[in-house]
């Protein structure tokens, strides 16, 4: 698990500010659910055949005895949500959550055991169009990211029943070459073979590359479904590479798959994937409703942001309050504590821990501040308040302190025509 220090956390803002904005702009709301659930509603949607279920999840008994687990992933639990909290009905959802997820994972570069994720989910839109916005939003996201070392693998994996006949020739397949089939492929053969070409042993990706595709197995609907989404694609000019190989690593999805890559971040290629589950929502107990969705990991976005060096540089305090001498430094507090009423959202930084004027001039500077506030005995004599612009050469003022808000103000106004 990792520790996200100050130094770093400009490109996180950076990108929930901007996804945030971008799902307004799309329609989405925002949905929280808990970090922890039953351990069988991801038994039922992963696929008890997955890494994930398989070896992956943090999961616990609890003191009433129910086996509880640590979410590897959202959509499993929204769609709880959603049939649980009665939204279903008519239902045309568009929403997202973001938070931790949590997988028992070997930790390298871009991949931890706690991870963050945006997912965002589109639920009761059956027709190609939704698969099309997803993907839409996702290239916008890029573009405004300035992110550049991406692209989108796209894949049908059918229909329920398309699925079915291809299931039957890849297990006619591997069981035909079982004797090099390693220790999970042989668990997986009977449950779900699918999940055999999502094996990332180098040992067996020979024996992959010669397995039936799933193209040749689609159906009418399927072959339609894909085609309409490629035109839509191709409509508004977003490139794309059709990956037969790409199946997901779990079990829900159907239709459409999709994963955004990048040969920026080593091994760790997906940034951001997902795809239709028009079965997941019976599958938990609610009414037939299709879906769709994504999953965006948050630190490989990050790293990616931090390469393009498009982090914005973090915003400065307007002001900086330096006060000198005892009573000053008692009277600093309630004169900082003025300014910030009067001056919402504009940053007013005080000097803490003393030192002499000098000193605090360096610190004013070094906050990036555009004004220093200067207060001393002298001052206080004199019953007013310094100021001085730090940005550009100018000499300091002097105001009483009850017309410091609206005197601030104007010139923080001036400081910013200066440096337009």
């Amino acid at each position: 698990m990792n520790d996200v220090l100050p130094g770093q956390i400009g490109a996180w803002r950076h990108l929930d500010g901007v996804l945030r904005g971008l799902l307004r702009d799309y329609g989405y709301e925002e949905l929280r659910v808990p970090v922890v659930e039953h351990t069988e509603l991801f038994r039922r949607s992963i696929g008890e055949f997955t890494d994930i279920v398989e070896k992956e999840m943090y999961t616990f008994e609890d003191s009433g005895g129910d086996s509880l687990t640590l979410r590897p992933e959202a959509t499993a639990g929204i769609v709880r949500a959603v049939i649980t909290n009665g939204l279903l009905r008519g239902a045309r959802l568009k929403v997202w959550t973001a938070g931790p997820m949590f997988r028992h994972e070997r930790p390298q570069k871009g991949r931890f055991r706690e991870f963050y994720q945006f997912s965002v989910e589109a639920i009761g839109f059956a027709g190609p169009d939704i698969d099309a916005e997803l993907i839409a939003l996702g290239a916008r996201l890029w573009q405004r990211l300035g992110i550049t070392r991406v692209r989108l693998l796209l894949n049908s994996l059918g229909t329920s029943a398309a699925r079915h006949g291809y299931r039957s020739a890849l297990r006619a397949y591997f069981e035909a070459h079982a004797t090099v089939l390693d220790a999970d492929s042989v668990r997986r053969l009977q449950g779900n073979p699918l999940r055999i070409l999502d094996s990332k042993n180098p040992a067996m990706q020979a024996l992959i590359q010669g397995a039936p595709v799933l193209s040749d197995y689609l159906d009418e609907e399927s072959r339609a479904h894909f085609a309409s989404l490629c035109a839509m694609l191709d409509a508004v000019q977003i490139p794309y590479t059709i990956n037969p190989r790409l199946v997901r690593g779990l079990d829900y999805y159907s239709h459409t798959v999709f994963e955004w890559v990048t040969d920026a971040l080593g091994a760790q290629d997906a940034i951001c994937a997902g795809g239709r589950y028009d079965g997941l929502i019976a599958q938990l107990g609610g009414e037939a409703t299709a879906g769709i969705g994504f999953a965006l990991g948050q630190e490989r976005v990050v790293d990616l942001i931090t390469q393009a060096g498009t982090t914005p540089a973090a915003a400065a305090p307007a002001v900086y309050l330096i006060a000198s001498g005892a009573r000053a430094e008692a009277v600093a507090l309630q004169l900082a504590e003025a300014l910030r009423e009067a001056l919402p959202g504009q940053g007013v930084q005080m000097n803490l821990g003393g030192g002499n004027y000098k000193a605090q001039f360096r610190r004013a500077d070094r906050s990036g501040a555009c004004l220093a506030l200067i207060l001393g005995d002298a001052e206080l004599d004199r019953g007013v308040v310094a100021l001085k612009p730090l940005r550009r050469e100018a000499g300091q003022i002097e105001c009483p302190p009850a017309e410091l808000g609206a005197r601030v103000r104007r010139m923080l106004q001036e400081e910013l025509w200066t440096t337009i």
